[in-house]
């Protein structure tokens, strides 16, 4: 996790992208890593996950893949609704990675695909 940490602000870094939103991309690429640890395999394994990191038109822009069965966390998007947020404005316990992709992303797309989840997601800067 450490590496990959450094990998994402390392690319922000070089990129010119702000500090506040370099720990947001950050935060989120440890979200799905952990989830991917968790909810998708249910055990630590030694299966790669590939995350990409490029600037398309001025914004951060994240592709992530991993080979846990299928999950489009973007369904569960639409119905995270205003009830599952408390009025101290915190998240819900469950399903913090898509509350993160829902405020932090400015675009998203999911796609399973060769037996990989690919999700690709446009930062807001």
């Amino acid at each position: 996790m450490a590496d990959t940490a450094q990998f994402a602000l390392g690319f922000c870094e070089r990129n010119g992208i702000s500090r506040p939103n370099a720990l947001r991309l950050r935060l989120i690429i440890e979200e799905l890593f952990t989830n991917t640890i968790r909810h998708g395999h249910r055990a630590e394994c030694d299966t790669p996950v590939r995350i990409e990191l490029a600037v398309i038109e001025g914004y951060p822009t994240l592709t992530y893949e991993d080979s846990a069965p299928p999950y489009d966390p973007l369904t569960r998007l639409s119905a995270l609704g205003s009830a599952e947020v408390t009025t101290l404005g915190a998240p819900p316990a469950d399903g913090l990675g898509i509350f993160l992709i829902g405020n932090l992303a400015y675009g998203a797309h999911h796609a399973y695909e060769d037996g990989r989840n690919r999700l690709w997601l446009v930062m807001r800067t």
